[in-house]
């Protein structure tokens, strides 16, 4: 009986109930709980940030700051472009520094165009300052007087850039290199253009010799050049060597076309030009207009008092009033020409040789009593 009880009760007990499993956590939701929070952190950091700069003023540095830097402000930039180059560089620590000062500040639409050395981690109030004294630019400006020669050239590249004589005269030593024109014959006097170049830092001597040459051919093509001289019955090359020669001979412009007219009188005669410039090239004579018998007995093609015709290339490079003259000469008979008052530049053009030799002692008793010649 006992184990039909025990059957019983174990057939009335309740059965056994299954639990249900734990859920899984959301883990999208929890992702995008966080995303939220990030969002929220990065806005609230912006727009501390916005308030800080607000008001507090932009990030700056402070004071004069150390090292230095070359910056440069390219034609066109305006305050904003300025400002970035400069955070670019490290020169200030924000944009906004520079920017917001250029917008109120007179001096920013003084900056110029250029190379500027400055320091890094200014003062934005500091790097105005120095961008807008044009002082503080550090391109080079050399200046390329007319007639000048290339020995002379060299020198006032030296004077006005950073390139040393040795880097010229390494760049003048590969002519191939300087986009001569081929009648040139590889020689650069006469066509390194009387002009002034700003020279950018790091520009080389190669770079600066090239634009003259470039320039040279520039006001070549502008004059017609070409063309003007087959009307005249002279080579391009010709052109220059007359107006080289002008360089040297006339005293005042009104006399640059006389003296080329008494040039080609000369040629079309047959005769030796007897131009004291073109001697004095050749021994590098300077300080007056003469020349002695032993220069002048120099056998230089380049003298002109021993060989006829036009030397064989330029005695310097012309200008562009001289081209000028060289294309369009005066029309007159005259075969000579000196200067009798070297004060007033007063020129005397004659055809006749005797007269000309009372000219020569006109000059000659100036120059006894005047240190100009």
């Amino acid at each position: 009986g006992r184990r039909r009880a025990d059957r019983g009760s174990r057939a009335t007990s309740e059965p056994a109930v299954n639990k249900p499993a734990a859920k899984k956590p959301n883990v999208a939701a929890i992702i995008a709980t966080i995303v939220a929070i990030v969002v929220i952190i990065a806005a609230g950091w912006f727009a501390w940030q916005k308030a800080s700069a607000w008001l507090n003023g932009p990030e700056d540095y402070q004071g004069q700051g150390a090292g230095s830097v070359t910056v440069e402000v390219k034609s066109g930039d305006n305050g904003l472009d300025i400002a970035r180059t400069l955070k670019k560089l490290g020169v200030t620590k924000s944009i906004d520094a520079f920017y917001q000062l250029s917008l109120n500040d007179p001096r920013a639409s003084q900056i110029q165009p250029g190379f500027y050395k400055v320091r890094k981690r200014m003062a934005a109030e500091s790097a105005l300052t120095e961008l807008a004294n044009a002082k503080n630019k550090v391109e080079g400006k050399v200046l390329i007087p007319e007639g000048s020669r290339v020995g002379q050239i060299v020198t006032a590249i030296v004077k006005g850039s950073e390139l040393t004589e040795d880097e010229v005269t390494a760049a003048l030593d590969k002519p191939e290199t300087l986009g001569l024109p081929d009648y040139a014959d590889g020689n650069p006097e006469g066509y390194l253009f009387p002009a002034t170049y700003t020279v950018e830092p790091g520009t080389t001597a190669t770079e600066l010799l090239q634009s003259m040459v470039a320039k040279t051919l520039r006001v070549e093509k502008d004059l017609k050049i070409k063309q003007r001289a087959n009307a005249l019955g002279i080579s391009k090359e010709d052109v220059i060597i007359v107006a080289s020669i002008i360089e040297y001979e006339a005293f005042r412009d009104a006399d640059l076309p006389k003296v080329a007219r008494v040039i080609y009188n000369r040629l079309d005669k047959g005769m030796a030009l007897q131009m004291d410039s073109t001697v004095s090239y050749v021994s590098k004579r300077e300080g007056d207009v003469w020349t002695t018998d032993a220069e002048r007995n120099s056998e230089s093609k380049y003298n002109t008092y021993q060989h006829t015709g036009l030397p064989p290339g330029p005695i310097g490079s012309p200008g562009e009033r001289t081209i000028e003259a060289a294309l369009n000469p005066s029309k007159g008979p005259w075969l000579y020409f000196v200067p009798v008052d070297f004060k007033t530049g007063e020129t005397r053009f004659t055809g006749s040789y005797k007269e000309h030799l009372a000219n020569v002692e006109k000059s000659k008793e100036y120059c006894r009593g005047s240190k100009l010649c």
